[in-house]
């Protein structure tokens, strides 16, 4: 069945301008015109004979409205730091979060991977829904260029941190990597894969990246949140099917095919997981791991108790790593006043939005 165009490369294109009667340099200008100018409907692609353009229109491809493949803005949220959360909204109405974070000399994207979630972890916002389903190639590069488009400016990064399980969606995931790296000139190295862990997949993305990327020198990011598995089934309850010392060796196995260290994320929950014992056992937990932890401190969400840590907490679980010699830093907290974690602008407006272009 045809696809949308956004997500393939340029001499996909160039075959694609053949099979419908162009010539291959139209699939060229269509490459042009969606990464370079990011068009957003085949009427913006000028250079295309306006008779083709017509004959497509008619003819829209499965999965998308339109040859393009991009999404509709619902709402877009501003927070005082610059950072911009936008909710979009899909060719079958459903709705996803991106987010663009600006620091200095840098734009990271935060795009999701499902519209919704069934890990139904407890701290987060999106598990709350449930899972839709999975993002096609197209619904995950178009969420970097609508960040791109609605902040003016160039993407550096991209993470993996948004909706969703990114290992249940890999096929799609490592096509959208290789677009970004392929089409949108990034380099692996600046992209970021997250994942709360899922038995068996690690070793299959390492293969699968091998296979379809040639190497895997994106980042993997493995959320712990426990240092022993009683503590983390209370936060993430579908790690009863998968021990976290089956975690850790399939992590193992991942550095081993990859040569890549794997980062570790680690919320800390105020009174829950952040005193000194919880730093003393995750330190003992990675002992010997090429590895590296980043502490991430908890954004409330209205359906749980869950309190964010003192930052007396967090600095002294930070030192407590770094006493024991482990690679340690902690992500600086973003868009506090605006729905900051991750699922909590699509559940605040589910139902009650039509298409807006403007800040809220």
């Amino acid at each position: 069945m045809a696809a949308p165009l956004l997500g393939m490369g340029r001499s996909a294109l160039e075959q694609w301008a053949e099979q419908h009667g162009q010539a291959a340099f139209r699939g060229r200008q269509l490459h042009d015109w969606l990464y370079a100018k990011g068009a957003r409907s085949l009427d913006q692609v000028s250079v295309l004979p306006k008779a083709f353009r017509e004959q497509l229109a008619s003819q829209p491809p499965e999965g998308a409205a339109d040859w393009i493949g991009r999404s509709r803005e619902l709402h877009r949220s501003v927070a005082r730091d610059g950072t911009t959360k936008l909710l979009l909204g899909t060719h079958d109405g459903l709705s996803l979060e991106t987010v663009g974070i600006p620091a200095e000399g840098r734009l990271t994207v935060c795009v999701s991977s499902q519209v919704g979630c069934p890990m139904a972890c407890r701290f987060c916002a999106t598990g709350k829904g449930g899972l839709q389903r999975s993002l096609a190639v197209h619904e995950i590069v178009d969420q970097v260029l609508c960040v791109r488009e609605v902040m003016d400016q160039r993407p550096s990064h991209v993470v993996f941190m948004g909706m969703g399980e990114p290992l249940l969606n890999i096929e799609a995931v490592l096509a959208a990597i290789d677009c970004l790296c392929t089409d949108l000139g990034m380099a692996q190295r600046q992209i970021t894969v997250s994942t709360v862990g899922v038995a068996r997949t690690l070793p299959q993305l390492a293969e699968l990246a091998l296979q379809r990327l040639g190497r895997a020198q994106f980042t993997l990011a493995v959320s712990l949140h426990a240092p022993d598995q009683a503590l983390r089934e209370q936060l993430i309850p579908t790690a009863h099917a998968y021990p976290i010392e089956a975690l850790l060796e399939d992590c193992r196995r991942y550095v081993a095919l990859t040569g890549r260290r794997v980062s570790f994320e680690y919320i800390l929950l105020g009174g829950l997981n952040d005193q000194p014992r919880h730093a003393k056992a995750l330190a003992q937990l990675l002992r010997g791991f090429q590895s590296h932890v980043n502490l991430i401190p908890y954004n409330p969400i209205a359906e749980e108790e869950f309190q964010r840590p003192a930052p007396a907490a967090v600095d002294a679980f930070r030192r407590s790593l770094q006493e024991q010699h482990v690679a340690v830093s902690v992500r600086a907290s973003r868009g506090l006043d605006a729905d900051a974690a991750c699922g909590q602008l699509r559940r605040r407006l589910e139902g009650s939005l039509e298409p807006v272009h403007s800040p809220a």
